[in-house]
């Protein structure tokens, strides 16, 4: 794309996502709902007037990023390490069930031809895709309906996190079934390495922004240094250990939650990600989908991958947290909240397509369900949230 153009989509994508944005608040639906109606509409499948390119890829990625960044600023730590052990067994829960339904799925429709043949490492892989969680539409979700904050909030937004972590895990671990060049073994201490460094930096630069904070307090050098320190977390976490860079958006806000000024900090970035970075990621998703290609097996296909999709998140998350001693109604947020599916699912779709173990074609139900779960998400979350309301104004 000419980069001149690339100006004018900008700007095309900024008025459709507004107006759709105060379209989908008047029908008291969540503001990110239109904004990604309104990529759906601009993009191949309808209007097409505006293409995915490298430029609007990375407005894209900065907008999850700076998402996760403000997701970590309104943490409550004290709700946060009071709901960890039970974010983690969300989280395995959040892939464990999943893994095994889109396996069974897969070879339910195509078929089982025997352990450890190429037929079955693709309908794993199947599974595997559907162990991600897109915790920037749920954040925002959330936000927008001022629940972040609350035990349920940061419980979603934990064990999302968490499940990102293990899914990248088990990603490798299925490619290494295929590829001897693959090491889990690396992953894993990558893994454990990146959390004891982010634990010890994290104390470090959390007394030295503490200090900062004391010195300059509610002044701007403050919230741009901690962008800096967003983006460089991000920076390190996906170059130097193979984890999603949002994951280092979200220590960074943590790092910072606790100051003084987390808040100022919050509003600050807030307002960059309101004014563009969060409106051209919301409307990416529905501008990568495309509906040619699709024929009556592959649509059929993608119905079960979707419904399995949806329901093995809110099945395998959504009992763990009843059996933590959460009413039905916030069991049921969680699981709702962890069925959003995007950026990562992508990203484990292409790894699959790289190292031949998924077809092209099955691209089309994975962007589908980014977009049926991020519209639907928000909406239910939004139901569930008013349904308890209304239960306790009574």
């Amino acid at each position: 794309m000419d980069r001149i153009a690339f100006f004018r989509d900008l700007a095309v994508i900024i008025v459709f996502a507004k107006v759709f944005g105060i379209l989908a608040q008047k029908l008291k639906a969540p503001q990110v709902v239109g904004e990604i109606i309104a990529g759906l509409i601009l993009g191949p499948s309808l209007l097409g007037w505006v293409g995915q390119s490298d430029y609007l890829s990375l407005l894209a990625e900065i907008g999850v990023v700076l998402l996760m960044f403000d997701a970590g600023l309104e943490t409550n730590m004290k709700e946060l390490l009071k709901t960890g052990p039970k974010a983690f067994a969300v989280a395995c829960a959040g892939v464990f069930v999943p893994l095994v339904g889109g396996t069974l799925l897969y070879l339910g429709f195509y078929g089982y031809d025997g352990f450890g043949t190429d037929h079955f490492y693709r309908a794993v892989f199947i599974g595997t895709i559907m162990t991600a969680t897109s915790v920037g539409i749920t954040v925002s979700a959330l936000k927008e309906l001022g629940h972040l904050k609350d035990p349920t909030g940061t419980l979603v937004t934990s064990a999302a996190i968490i499940d990102d972590v293990i899914g990248i895990i088990v990603l490798t671990f299925v490619i290494g079934f295929k590829n001897p060049e693959s090491s889990p073994v690396t992953v894993l201490w990558k893994t454990g390495l990146f959390i004891v460094l982010s634990v010890a930096l994290g104390i470090v630069l959390h007394y030295c922004f503490k200090w900062a904070d004391k010195r300059w307090p509610h002044q701007r050098r403050i919230p741009i240094l901690g962008l800096a320190l967003c983006m460089f977390l991000a920076f390190a976490a996906e170059t130097f250990f193979g984890i999603a860079d949002i994951t280092g958006a979200y220590i960074a806000g943590l790092i910072l939650c606790t100051l003084r000024d987390s808040d100022y900090i919050a509003r600050k970035v807030d307002i960059n990600s309101y004014m563009i970075f969060g409106p051209v990621f919301f409307a990416s998703i529905g501008l990568k989908t495309s509906i040619d290609g699709i024929d009556s097996e592959l649509l059929l296909f993608s119905l079960g991958f979707i419904l399995v999709a949806l329901l093995t998140k809110i099945i395998g998350c959504g009992l763990v947290a009843k059996l933590f001693g959460n009413s039905f109604r916030d069991s049921m947020k969680v699981g709702v909240g962890m069925m959003t599916r995007g950026e990562v699912a992508l990203i484990v779709a292409q790894k699959g397509l790289t190292e031949g173990m998924l077809d092209q074609k099955y691209f089309t139900s994975v962007i589908l369900l980014i977009i049926i779960s991020s519209v639907s998400v928000p909406i239910i979350l939004k139901l569930l949230y008013k349904e308890n309301a209304a239960v306790q104004a009574n």
